[in-house]
């Protein structure tokens, strides 16, 4: 089904709800608000086929700009708002966007884009900004929208998202996702096999606590509107805002990733105990791998309502493991649901039950990414142009089950050993005084490459040498002697995108850039 749709059934039902605001936008009011979107993106001359980037924090406005260009047939490309200038100039220009959606909140990147569009996005016919703010350069969305009538546009065509990348191993890229254009009412299978997750929760309320530009954050809004139920978010996540807005809104299906976990975990015991989440029926993590000791801390605080799923925004696979079947493989990321499973060498070969190797998807698609043949081609497989990968390394149990050690660009190679960082981060995050950890390889010139952890604490007080001895000592106790940390360095902040996926590329720079290393402590 469509938003307008249920506008007809159920005007006044909350479509969305941001919780740490008090905003909400009916059906009723998302309906009529994108008919006018279609309307004024039909004025601009726009067809069916176009593009619009779509630059905004988590608000009413973001429901509005993406269904406004699904029924006049255009795609959206969301922009991550932490993007600077000249990484958000690359997108709009490699997806050909002719209209850039933004707002003064965002910070310098859309005062940028909006006050020199002509000179470095020649593509941008128009930029809009939600709200009050003034933004130079740019036009009010709200009054261009109040201008036009709320009815639909005789031409109505389904439009669908470009996504891009996280760029956590580098440049964002354009993919090319499965798509027809058709009657706006009709689910596409993406939609269709994502509505699945929702079985038996009844009220459909969800929750995303991540930025909607995401890939699954802006999914799951897309499926739960198509539902007809309440989309409830965040303007960004706080741990104790989302623990309320689950017991406020009574939420019964929650998309969350890692990092969330691990915040969620480090209230004090008396505040998560405050607050009532038994509406609370499924909790979906993706994103980025979940240490197996966080996991089961949540399960044991939670019951076994947390469900599991490894895919990507190129949306040639996926598998999925349920609370049950984790408990009994804990650590694995489940069994195949959409496309078929192989691990390989880098040769090509396929692998046996318990080899690490790539990751590859059959049967679904494959990847494409825009205007760059060349990425594409490497992430098929050489030997069977059926199968695409993530990039993601592996492996298979006996029984089919999947298991993530790392990404192929992570993998660091000491002295020919290839050593995955992902397993040692799992242990570092255990420590009681680590926040957060990146494992890397930095130049040796002994090995090639050796092990360093970059380490984020709980208590900035603590970055002393006797920590970071501790620490070493820690992992000493529990990784090999091969792959364990040589030396430990802390930093304020790592990283993270919103997703919870760490920009790992940009903790390495400074190492393979002959940056001088700040509080190293050798083992």
């Amino acid at each position: 089904m469509h938003p307008y749709q249920h506008a007809l059934e159920t005007p006044d039902k909350p479509a969305m709800v941001v919780a740490d605001t008090g905003e909400i936008l009916t059906y009723a009011q998302l309906d009529a608000a994108s008919n006018r979107g279609a309307q004024l993106f039909r004025k601009l001359g726009l067809k069916p086929g176009d593009v619009i980037a779509v630059m905004l924090k988590n608000g009413l406005d973001y429901p509005i700009a993406y269904w406004s260009a699904q029924r006049a047939g255009l795609m959206t490309t969301p922009i991550s708002t932490h993007l600077k200038p000249a990484e958000a100039t690359y997108i709009v220009n490699d997806c050909g966007a002719k209209v850039l959606i933004t707002g003064a909140d965002v910070g310098e990147t859309p005062r940028m884009l909006a006050a020199e569009k002509a000179v470095h996005t020649p593509s941008l016919l128009k930029v809009y900004t939600v709200g009050d703010a003034p933004l130079p350069g740019a036009e009010s969305w709200n009054d261009a929208l109040a201008a036009l009538p709320a009815t639909p546009i005789p031409d109505q065509v389904s439009g669908f998202y470009i996504p891009y990348s996280g760029g956590t191993t580098g440049r964002p890229k354009g993919i090319r996702v499965p798509f027809e254009s058709g009657p706006i009412e009709v689910e596409v299978e993406m939609e269709l096999n994502s509505r699945r997750r929702y079985e038996g929760i009844n009220p459909l309320v969800t929750f995303n606590g991540a930025p909607l530009y995401h890939a699954a954050p802006l999914f799951s809004m897309i499926t739960t509107l198509r539902c007809g139920g309440t989309t409830v978010v965040l303007t960004r996540f706080d741990a104790e805002q989302t623990l309320k807005a689950i017991q406020d809104w009574k939420v019964g299906y929650a998309q969350m990733v890692p990092t969330m976990f691990v915040r969620l975990l480090a209230l004090p015991p008396q505040t998560r105990a405050a607050y009532d989440l038994s509406s609370l029926k499924r909790i979906v993590h993706a994103a980025a791998p979940c240490p197996v000791e966080v996991k089961k801390r949540m399960l044991a605080w939670l019951g076994p309502i947390i469900e599991e799923y490894y895919s990507g925004s190129e949306a040639i696979g996926q598998t999925y493991i349920t609370a049950e079947e984790w408990l009994k493989k804990p650590g694995s990321v489940g069994k195949a649901t959409w496309g078929r499973v192989h691990i390989a060498s880098e040769d090509g070969d396929e692998q046996p039950p318990g080899k690490e190797g790539l990751i590859y998807f059959e049967g679904v698609k494959t990847v494409e990414y825009r205007n760059d043949p060349e990425k594409s081609a490497k992430a098929r497989h050489p030997k069977h142009p059926n199968w695409s990968t993530l990039g993601d390394i592996g492996y298979l149990d006996e029984d089919g089950y999947l298991f993530l050690c790392d990404r192929k660009d992570f993998m660091i190679i000491r002295g020919g050993v290839n050593i995955y960082p992902q397993a040692i981060e799992n242990v570092l995050i255990e420590h009681p005084k680590v926040a957060d950890a990146a494992v890397i390889g930095v130049p040796s010139a002994e090995f090639g490459e050796e092990v360093k952890a970059v380490i984020q604490l709980k208590d900035p007080a603590d970055a002393t040498r006797e920590t970071a001895r501790d620490i070493l000592a820690f992992c000493r106790a529990q990784v090999s002697d091969v792959s364990r940390p040589r030396t430990v360095d802390f930093v304020d902040e790592l990283p993270r995108l919103p997703t919870g996926k760490l920009a790992k590329h940009e903790v390495r720079r400074r190492y393979w850039a002959d940056a001088a290393p700040v509080a190293a402590v050798r083992s």
